[in-house]
């Protein structure tokens, strides 16, 4: 199959172009930035280049985004153009060509205000089933290019699945406080639990899905690491994370005190997976207790596909207040 792949220089694109290697698939990626797996530079803005990029192509592969580290440094137009409109110009091409399978890298971010229950309450169970509340450009534009995705489905039959990544990124954190409270690979290992998952998952989830596209026909989907926890845990992970985490996963504590490391004292979400794992037959690998095995055994937690690609950066320049400004 001959496969587009776009922003193939980033984190998730290179990712997903280096498994898509040993499949046999003929995968062409695009991106506004030069790379070793990007074979055509230039935006998906521009129509005349998504075009003209698009001969011969059987399915799309869309990771090309502006991010949430974005929103300060970006125009909201910026965000509309290239996540909105570039999403268009590909769904449309994809269309004209006969391209049958259509994965589009979203984001759980999209479910914004949703994630964060108020005070006092419990954390969040989060399924496909909760309606996005976006909470700014990013997030919002990432909706609405999934909303198009089902569109193109049910105007011109296109099997279109929808991926909602949670965080995969190396980058620190742009939350001051944890970045003073945690060490970065602390506070990593702890996103495990509810709300990251890595990125040789995330890229296996995107190939699976362009295999499972045609049964589907349209889908959403959560991409994060299986979570330990139940429903029932919700209101003492919002109170009390360690001691409901003690219960699932005894065996961190020890490798905790011996590290100096710290858990979260609350947890506000936890992303389920379980849709994913049903329908794509998906099955991620490094989840918290799969890490803190890596941990104990002297390991560098994370997948070597993580370590390959490595950390990108979203902006050329350094900010005093933290990895990229924020609202």
């Amino acid at each position: 199959m001959k496969i587009l792949v776009t922003g193939s220089t980033g984190h998730l694109g290179e990712a997903v172009m280096r498994r898509l290697a040993s499949t046999g698939h003929q995968a062409i990626g695009v991106d506004i930035l030069g790379g070793p797996f990007t074979r055509k530079i230039g935006t998906i803005v521009d129509r005349d280049f998504v075009r003209s990029s698009m001969s011969g192509i059987e399915a799309v592969i869309h990771t090309a985004t502006l991010h949430k580290p974005h929103v300060a440094t970006h125009s909201r137009q910026d965000f509309i153009d290239t996540n909105i409109t570039g999403t268009l110009n590909l769904l449309e091409e994809a269309a004209a060509q006969g391209a049958t399978r259509f994965v589009f890298t979203s984001t759980t971010s999209a479910f914004g205000e949703a994630l964060v229950p108020p005070s006092g309450e419990p954390a969040a169970w989060i399924t496909e089933s909760v309606s996005p509340i976006p909470k700014n450009i990013y997030g919002l534009t990432k909706v609405a290019a999934e909303d198009l995705c089902y569109l193109f489905h049910r105007k011109h039959a296109l099997n279109c699945v929808v991926l909602r990544t949670s965080r995969f990124f190396p980058e620190e954190d742009d939350n001051r406080h944890i970045r003073e409270m945690f060490s970065d690979a602390n506070a990593k290992t702890n996103e495990f639990l509810f709300r990251r998952v890595d990125i040789e998952d995330a890229a296996d989830a995107h190939l699976l899905a362009l295999d499972r596209a045609a049964d589907i026909g349209f889908g959403k989907y959560i991409i994060s690491a299986t979570a330990p926890f139940d429903p029932d845990d919700l209101p003492g992970l919002r109170s009390d994370a360690p001691g409901v985490i003690r219960l699932k996963v005894p065996e961190f504590e020890e490798e905790y005190a011996r590290r100096g490391w710290r858990m979260f004292d609350s947890v506000d979400r936890v992303y389920v997976n379980e849709a994913a794992r049903t329908d794509l037959g998906w099955r991620p690998k490094y989840d918290f207790r799969f890490v803190i095995g890596q941990l104990k055994a002297g390991q560098v937690p994370g997948s070597p596909l993580a370590r390959t690609v490595g950390s990108k950066g979203y902006h050329e320049e350094s900010f005093e207040e933290g990895p990229y400004p924020t609202e």
